[in-house]
């Protein structure tokens, strides 16, 4: 009999511990994969005005802002700062390249027009630092809109080119490189 109450007990304790930890393994969150890509940081660019320029003058003035997101890695390794570059790179692909051409009446190729900054940044760095573009702002204001009344100016709105997005939130101050 005695040995029937023990056996008994055993079988509930192995009962028990096995229950426990399948519950344990079965709540227990998946493994997390580390990441393969390098670690990136968020450059947020400074706010341009860039005049748009043809055969007869300026005709009007891009308003812009920026968003870069770089490899933290390689861009320690630059001696340039990384906002002024892609400042210039910008005024580069808008007033030399003049990848917009808003006498043509085409919708800008917002990816081509990214594609392009991106390359252009790469390429004068001489690596892929650089890994995405972000368009927050690209506004134009045409010269016939500002208008001067009572030594006042008066602005008409600037006609939006491309809708932006958010910076990520750890992009709120410009960052010094």
């Amino acid at each position: 009999m005695v040995k029937i109450v023990i056996a008994g007990i055993w079988a509930c304790i192995v009962t028990l511990v096995a229950v426990y930890f399948s519950v344990q393994l079965a709540t227990r969150p998946a493994p997390v994969e580390e990441s393969k890509a390098p670690p990136t940081d968020v450059i947020r660019g400074e706010p341009v005005t860039v005049p748009y320029v043809d055969d007869s003058g300026v005709k009007g003035y891009f308003l812009g802002r920026f968003t870069f997101v770089v490899d933290k890695e390689k861009a320690k390794t630059i001696n340039i700062p990384m906002t002024e570059l892609m400042t210039d790179q910008l005024f580069t692909v808008l007033v030399g390249n003049k990848i917009i051409d808003l006498t043509s009446g085409k919708k800008l190729d917002v990816e081509q027009f990214r594609q392009t900054i991106l390359t252009g940044v790469n390429k004068r760095l001489g690596d892929d630092v650089v890994k995405s573009v972000m368009i927050e702002q690209l506004d134009f204001l045409a010269k016939e809109d500002l208008r001067e009344t009572g030594g006042k100016p008066k602005l008409k709105p600037a006609v939006k080119i491309v809708e932006g997005e958010a910076p990520p939130a750890a992009a709120a101050a410009p960052a010094q490189h």
